[in-house]
């Protein structure tokens, strides 16, 4: 499974993409696609304490997609630290984006997401070593 992810970063850098426009698009672009109202955004599962679960789960997949995508890079770390960077970045445009609001709840869970895939990959990784 690591070697598919490796050969194909394609899948990164789309999942990137498809992230980026549902993010900044002005409303909920799945709501337009499932609800047939761009107002009402669907709810994976409910939130967690103070974090949006639909936040930390795109984070959580986005980081593991880019986790294994770059695998076998020495470089590993640039990945943790754009997708953090990303999180943060892209909250932060909800600032100028109509109908989209700026919530501590949807930055937190992005970045619960990607510290949480950040330490499933520190623990596959300390596995692999001593396996």
């Amino acid at each position: 499974m690591i070697h598919f992810f490796s050969k194909y970063k394609i899948i990164f850098a789309s999942s990137n993409f498809i992230l980026i426009i549902l993010y900044l698009f002005p409303g909920s672009l799945l709501g337009c696609i499932i609800y047939e109202d761009c107002g009402t955004q669907p709810q994976v599962t409910p939130d967690f304490f103070n974090i949006s679960s639909n936040h930390f789960y795109a984070f959580f997949v986005l980081s593991f997609l880019g986790f294994f995508s770059y695998w076998f890079s020495k470089n590993l770390i640039f990945i943790i630290i754009y997708i953090i960077i990303l999180s943060v970045l892209i909250e932060c445009l909800h600032y100028v984006v109509p109908n989209r609001t700026f919530q501590y709840e949807d930055l937190f869970g992005n970045l619960y997401g990607v510290i949480s895939a950040s330490i499933l990959l520190l623990l596959i990784k300390i596995y692999a070593k001593f396996k």
